[in-house]
């Protein structure tokens, strides 16, 4: 038993302890700490109402944010800027093949490396991001929590533009399609008017009305007058004669003109009611389109107005640290979970083998 404990236990503990104090490399902690915010500046109508909230955290896009921290892209994208495989072999591999990274290596083994020496920690209910960055010199961890910093923040700008960019896209193609129906319906109101040499039917109508009317009040007038005649005159008089021939002159140019207005009188002429309708259905269709464009153009303001006041922008509560002393390997964790991991082995191989010893 002590045998297997020297060689099992203190053996290990011993081997551990010497790489971790003679050949594992210090390395430096950056922290860095931020969030997804959008700001918001409420309308004059919801001030007015109570209801305003100028600020608040985009759960959405943190949880974009926290993906794209880990991603390939993000770990080549700094590679490019910084050099990571030059940053992080600063431990020679020969001394620390444990903890150094190995170059040149396939992005892939970059990434993995950048799992080990880049920690995020997200807090979903607050939506806070903390970062812990480790290198081999405080600069180097620094800068690259630095660059993290940056990319993440123009990514969130990626993010706003697009958005800010689909929504004015939708409004503007909905204006577009309103001018568009607005200009044909004035365009075919347009074209009847000069077809039918007429500018407004429901004015020529309304004319020909109080025209009908005026005549029918001449005639009623003739009427009386012929009536008064033929009581103190004979039906040869030449006054009943003219008086006769005036009132069917008015009744030929009231049916005439009541025929204009109706139905439809000499060939190749059209009503006056059909010429209305046709123009009441124009006028409908108009009437349509410019409530269309007002609703649309509407839109597109408020589209506008919308993508002006609400930004999303990174907070940082957390600026890119630059450390003094070295955390890292922590050491006297590293060993004692060594120490713990190999007594257990021990014990356990201990009491199998008492319990295969008791059985024989």
């Amino acid at each position: 038993m002590l045998v297997s404990f020297l060689l099992m236990v203190v053996a290990p503990t011993a081997v551990g302890g010497w790489y971790l104090w003679m050949r594992a490399a210090d390395q430096y902690a950056s922290y860095v700490g931020f969030s997804v915010r959008k700001e918001e500046t409420s309308s004059a109508i919801e001030l007015l109402g109570g209801i305003t909230e100028l600020s608040g955290s985009s759960s959405s896009d943190t949880d974009i944010l926290y993906k794209f921290l880990e991603s390939q892209e993000l770990v080549r994208t700094i590679d490019r800027k910084l050099d990571l495989r030059a940053i992080w072999s600063k431990a020679d591999p020969s001394v620390d093949p444990v903890f150094a990274y190995h170059p040149p290596g396939t992005i892939e083994d970059l990434t993995d490396y950048w799992a080990r020496m880049v920690k995020v920690h997200y807090d979903s209910a607050s939506g806070l991001l903390d970062l812990r960055v480790n290198a081999f010199t405080p600069e180097d961890a620094r800068a690259i929590t630095r660059e993290i910093f940056d990319e993440s923040s123009a990514m969130i700008n990626a993010l706003s533009s697009i958005a800010r960019e689909d929504t004015l896209r939708y409004a503007r193609e909905e204006l577009q399609t309103a001018v568009d129906r607005l200009k044909a319906a004035r365009t075919a109101m347009t074209a009847y008017r000069n077809e039918n040499q007429i500018v407004d039917p429901e004015a020529n109508i309304q004319s020909q009305v109080g025209l009908i009317g005026s005549l029918q009040a001449q005639l009623a007038e003739a009427l009386i007058e012929l009536d008064l005649l033929q009581g103190n005159a004979g039906t040869s008089d030449p006054r009943v004669v003219q008086l006769r021939r005036r009132v069917e002159v008015i009744r030929e140019r009231i049916s005439d003109e009541q025929n204009k207005v109706g139905a439809a009188g000499e060939a190749g002429t059209t009503a006056f009611a059909d010429i209305l309708s046709g123009y009441e259905s124009l006028a409908v269709d108009r009437e349509f389109a410019e409530e269309a464009y007002r609703s649309a153009l509407a839109s597109f303001d408020s589209a506008q107005a919308e993508a002006r006041r609400q930004s999303r922008y990174l907070a940082a509560h957390v600026s890119p640290t630059l450390a003094e002393a070295s955390e890292y390997p922590q050491r006297g964790l590293l060993l004692g979970l060594v120490a713990l991991f190999a007594f257990l082995l021990w014990a356990s191989t201990v009491l199998v083998a008492y319990s295969l010893k008791d059985r024989r």
